[in-house]
């Protein structure tokens, strides 16, 4: 999928930047790392990084063009890729900017006005947006800490995206004032991150100066706060907990302990706050020193635990809150709006996979590399895409795509969550060539090393839960297919064969489809044809 390159805030103060010269031109593979222009800002000459791997498909403006900060550069794609509707949306972002700045402006009094922070020498540092659908990144570790030394192209700190974890390069020289975000914490894009600069620069006046510039004018400032003080004020001053006639203090772990063990509260001295019954309080009491005449309650629930002699449970409830990753966040996301928007049908098969176990046994004898089910469920679904297109599509809105290339995501689980690089022109490689890509995508998305654009163009979906000993379940669209397998485990059971019941290897299959694509009859008709390929794998090689 295309993604648009816009113009970078490399300093603070920068406004617009001026392409002093383009190092790429239109047609030009570009990968992750690359120096596609040289900016010119107000304060130096600086590289305009690639953060995509693609081809070079457009460019916004010429050499010696300016173009305001987060107006479109370029657009980055797959080679051959239509960016019409993407130059379409383009311009009508541009319209309705060029709409809102004709409108009548907030007058200055109502707006705070910023410090003058003109002859401070520092510069802040702010969250970039590293992907086009990036709205927050986490810092993941520091690579600087406040008061060392900072020069440009120094990386500061990893910063996880909804993509990939991605270095921040230092666009200034000086010393790092000041850290505006932990280790291990989100922050939204254009957020102040860090401030830049000479030692002794007075980088809190700036920071606060910023702060005023982020600040609503007044009169878009609802008065919630004002009610909400308000209605504070005329809440009455609640008071601590103190024992009163007919009532016990205890903390509910306290009453359920006493409870379990057939104590009565009310013989029980309290030692916490306001003579509040707490856990060691009960853990102390002795009930041989109670009075003989306790409740009959408690005496049978004590005559019941010795009748059947069971101990007391006693535990404390307890649980940890995990922040969530930038890619859980994007898994939620995307997952959560095609259940949603994609009204979803499902339909399962049965295969025989007798003579693919045969087959897989005789394949790597010869293979370079270790052929897997899987591998020979992605060659299969390669060749049925090819015979039905249909399947091969996306929901468009207006129209459906029906793609004429085949390019396969493959579902991959990572500690973090899920991710889905994509095996492109899967129907015109081998089983061998397959095996290998799918075992390197494998090895580095465990160490976060697999890129956005090797995650992006699936054209048709594989989640396999095979090897966790799943025999059937269902999955959820991954956008912007139209379809996805979810493949269960093969397993040995009964099996009706030329009128004699025989042991055979079943696997089970699950096409989940959209149903505003694609319908029933031809999921079935697909399935069908997968099901032959994968029942006689020796036409996989035909």
């Amino acid at each position: 999928m295309a993604e648009i390159i816009r113009m970078p805030k490399m300093s603070d103060t920068m406004t617009e930047g001026v392409i002093a010269n383009w190092l790429k031109k239109v047609g030009d593979e570009v990968q992750s790392g690359d120096i596609l222009a040289e900016v010119e800002t107000d304060k130096a000459t600086m590289e305009l990084e690639s953060y995509e791997d693609g081809t070079l498909l457009y460019i916004a403006v010429e050499n010696k063009g300016t173009v305001p900060v987060d107006g479109i550069l370029a657009i980055i794609g797959e080679k051959g890729e239509d960016i019409n509707a993407i130059l379409q949306e383009v311009q009508t972002d541009e319209n309705t900017a060029e709409a809102e700045k004709s409108a009548p402006e907030a007058s200055a009094e109502e707006t705070p006005q910023p410090d003058d922070t003109s002859g401070i020498d520092a510069t802040v540092v702010r969250m970039p947006k590293m992907s086009d659908t990036m709205t927050e990144g986490t810092i993941t570790a520091w690579h600087k800490q406040v008061g060392d030394d900072v020069a440009s192209g120094d990386i500061l700190a990893e910063v996880e995206t909804d993509k990939a974890t991605m270095e921040l390069e230092s666009y200034e020289d000086g010393k790092l004032l000041y850290i505006g975000v932990e280790a291990g914490n989100s922050i939204s894009v254009d957020s102040i991150i860090a401030i830049i600069g000479a030692e002794n620069a007075d980088y809190q006046t700036l920071l606060k100066s910023e702060t005023k510039k982020s600040v609503p004018p007044a009169s878009q400032q609802t008065s919630a706060p004002a009610v909400a003080s308000a209605a504070s004020a005329a809440v009455p001053e609640v008071q601590k907990p103190e024992a009163s006639a007919g009532r016990i203090f205890a903390s509910p772990l306290a009453k359920r302990i006493a409870k379990e063990k057939g104590y009565d509260l009310s013989l029980i001295q309290g030692t916490g706050e306001n003579g509040r019954i707490i856990k060691r309080d009960i853990e102390s009491y002795v009930p041989a020193q109670a009075p003989a005449t306790v409740s009959t309650e408690a005496e049978a629930s004590r005559e019941i635990q010795q009748l059947i002699s069971l101990p007391p449970s006693v535990g404390e409830e307890s649980y940890q809150e995990v922040p969530v990753s930038q890619m859980r966040k994007a898994i939620a996301r995307r997952l959560s709006e095609s259940k949603q928007s994609s009204p979803h049908f499902y339909v399962t098969m049965e295969i025989d996979m007798d003579k693919a176990v045969e087959a897989r046994k005789s394949l790597n004898e010869l293979s370079p590399v270790k052929i897997s089910f899987n591998d020979l469920v992605v060659k299969a679904c390669a060749s049925a895409l090819r015979k039905h297109p249909d399947i091969n599509s996306s929901w468009q809105g207006d129209t459906i795509r029906m793609n004429n290339h085949i390019s396969i995501g493959v579902a991959i689980a990572v500690p973090d969550g899920l991710v889905v690089p994509v095996v492109r022109f899967a129907d015109t490689k081998s089983l061998s060539h397959i095996s290998g890509e799918i075992k390197n995508f494998g090895t580095r998305a465990k160490n976060k090393k697999i890129t956005p654009d090797e995650m992006t163009g699936n054209t048709f979906t594989i989640s396999n839960l095979g090897m966790y000993g799943v025999e059937k379940f269902t999955a959820i669209i991954y956008p912007p297919d139209a379809c996805i397998l979810a493949v269960g485990g093969i397993h040995q059971k009964p099996v009706v064969k030329n009128g004699q019941i025989v042991p055979g290897n079943v696997m089970k299959v699950t096409l989940s489809s959209d149903h505003r694509a694609v319908d029933g009859a031809k999921a079935a008709d697909f399935l069908n044809t997968l099901k032959n390929l994968l029942e006689d794998p020796i036409r996989l090689l035909v």
